[in-house]
């Protein structure tokens, strides 16, 4: 594999300073030449002349956050990433490549979660070149390579995952957002290492379960809510009953035989498990009458 090769050129300024004293004695030269019709002279402004044209093209200057790939005749010779003017051999090719950090959103990709639900997922990948070398000539394109593995490595991740947990300790895409957005970003990093790219940051963008699915996944969840919600609401009545019951005997206030005792339990559950507000019925009589 190829790695970054860091080269400092020529300083371009003083380069350009030796180009234009050339083309100005060429000038100069030529002119003084034809003025005494004297063409020897102007030879050698021509040679000069077409010195100072092969020369020229090695300038080139470097952006900040930007690298400058030079190759010759095919051979990679080194990347410039020092921004200023610079001059190199005329003949090298000269690939500049973008050091900046970019965002790139993954479409909106319809995917199945571990339990085989159709689910619409989405991330935002925050990337940048660290290896010009790798970028340019590990991969044919490093932006479609960087598009087309994030969007891969977001399909394995989904899947691998159901949509919502059923279980304790199951990692969760709608619940699990950090350790989620964490495997999405190693699973990057290990696609897009061969392309000389370093992933910043990985995080879901959108999540929701497909349309064909959708109302029946709300109904499920809206169920789950509320199963949740009784098995709260009657773990907290069981323990008010115990501790009313307790509060009783603990003050001898009365004593409850096992009969009074589970008609006191199944009023106060009623009363504490409805939802509607109870109406008090007074007994003036005897429990067994």
């Amino acid at each position: 594999m190829l790695r970054e090769i860091s080269v400092k050129p020529t300083n371009g300024l003083l380069a350009a300073v030796i180009l234009m004293a050339l083309l100005a004695g060429g000038v100069y030269g030529f002119y003084i030449g034809a003025r005494a019709n004297d063409f020897g002279l102007a030879i050698p402004s021509i040679i000069v002349g077409t010195l100072f044209g092969l020369c020229l093209p090695g300038l080139f200057t470097v952006e900040p956050n930007e690298g400058k790939a030079l190759t010759l005749f095919g051979t990679y010779k080194g990347t410039v990433r020092e921004p200023g003017l610079w001059w190199v051999n005329p003949f090298m090719s000269k690939t500049a490549v973008s050091l900046r950090v970019r965002n790139f959103e993954t479409n909106k990709l319809k995917v199945n979660d571990a339990y085989s639900n159709p689910v619409e997922i989405g991330a935002i990948v925050v990337w940048r070149v660290v290896d010009t070398a790798e970028a340019l000539f590990e991969v044919n394109d490093y932006v479609q390579y960087v598009a087309v593995q994030s969007e891969s490595a977001l399909r394995a991740l989904a899947s691998q995952h159901p949509y919502d947990a059923h279980g304790t300790g199951e990692i969760a895409l709608s619940t699990n957002q950090d350790e989620v957005n964490k495997g999405l970003a190693k699973a990057l990093v290990d696609r897009l290492s061969k392309a000389g790219v370093e992933v910043i940051e990985a995080r879901i963008s959108h999540l929701a379960y497909s349309p064909e699915i959708a109302a029946a996944m709300l109904q499920r969840q809206q169920a789950s809510a509320i199963v949740a919600a009784r098995q709260t609401i009657v773990e907290g009545a069981v323990g008010m009953v115990e501790l009313a019951l307790a509060s009783l005997k603990e003050r001898d206030i009365v004593d409850l035989d096992g009969e009074r005792k589970a008609a006191m339990v199944s009023n106060l559950l009623v009363v504490l498990c409805s939802e509607r507000s109870t109406q008090p019925v007074v007994n003036t009589g005897s429990l067994y009458t």
